[in-house]
């Protein structure tokens, strides 16, 4: 059976559950392998072994940790010439993307970047589900050049344990002078808000132009699902809310179980970013507004007098 890579996503061992999903993925097609990039490959094993890691190729060391992507996608391109890899999956996360375009033109393999589900194609190859064209088209796609590379839209695919050996595979790669030529000088650790990351998180709620730049409705209902803030870009632009929380075209791209839009009223590169979730509830004062035609419920009302009432309902159902 031909090796499926798995580029790990991973912070100092702590695997993200974009991980899973792509190890899922990954075994409809072939035999999940492993790609630890860095430290804390002790600790990640037995998550790598619980979803299908038969393998695990780690590649650590300043060569890696201290530099951009470019020593990454050459080490993978290397990869999939040792062991003729039928495809590689990694996460569409900013350097994900940009590794899988650089791996694509080393191993003159087709590329689909935001796919939403992965399986082998009817002739052979891979075959992927995307939103197009701002999420206005549903696409099917199907890779038959080369080792298909694929990014993988977290919260896409149901992750499904099934135990692997996640056996250490001796790796040796040989990295070029350009390769290690952008060192990474500084580097600052973000302020957790305790809340979910916004791209793994399966409950978003966001808030738009209709806060007002109050979110404090929109943080506590969150707070109460234990979900992730997001923002449209009207409320970014305006200063209420940073620009890495930002749900759209020109943003995030979040595919949660549940995805709550509170003020927000629907413009294209907002849906873009949004309309791939599971369930879709948007709270807002005009019954015109355009994300009424996106919703699977909708409540037309004053988000201010909307957001407490759900919240202390979610709190009572609780306690």
């Amino acid at each position: 059976m031909a090796e499926v890579l798995v580029l790990v996503d991973h912070v100092d061992g702590d695997v993200r559950k974009s991980t899973a999903e792509a190890l899922t993925a990954a075994a409809r097609l072939g035999e999940p392998s492993a790609v630890f990039v860095g430290s804390g490959l002790d600790a990640a094993r037995d998550f790598l072994a619980r979803f299908g890691a038969a393998k695990v190729y780690h590649l650590d060391g300043a060569d890696y940790t201290d530099h951009l992507v470019v020593p990454v996608a050459e080490a993978l391109a290397q990869l999939v010439e040792k062991t003729g890899a039928a495809a590689v999956l990694l996460p569409a996360s900013n350097d994900g993307k940009e590794i899988a375009g650089r791996l694509a033109i080393k191993t003159s393999s087709g590329l689909i970047t935001d796919a939403v589900d992965v399986q082998p194609g009817d002739g052979g190859g891979v075959k992927t589900v995307q939103s197009v064209f701002a999420g206005s088209y549903t696409v099917t796609s199907t890779v038959t050049q080369g080792s298909p590379i694929v990014t993988l839209k977290p919260n896409s695919i149901e992750p499904a344990e099934a135990q692997g050996a996640a056996a250490d595979e001796a790796v040796e790669v040989q990295l070029s002078e350009l390769a290690t030529s952008a060192r990474i000088t500084e580097r600052k650790e973000k302020a957790s808000s305790g809340r979910p990351q916004l791209t793994e998180a399966a409950i978003v709620v966001s808030g738009g132009r209709g806060t007002g730049g109050d979110f404090g409705p929109v943080e506590q209902f969150a707070d109460s699902l234990g979900a992730a803030v997001g923002a449209s870009r009207a409320a970014v632009d305006a200063g209420w809310y940073p620009h890495a929380s930002q749900v759209g075209q020109t943003g995030v791209q979040v595919s949660p179980q549940l995805y709550v839009a509170a003020g927000i009223s629907g413009a294209i590169q907002h849906r873009a970013g949004m309309q791939t979730s599971k369930t879709i509830v948007a709270v807002n004062k005009d019954p015109e507004a355009p994300i009424f035609e996106l919703v699977d419920y909708g409540v037309v009302g004053d988000l201010f007098s909307v957001l407490p009432q759900a919240t202390t309902e979610v709190q009572n159902r609780k306690g």
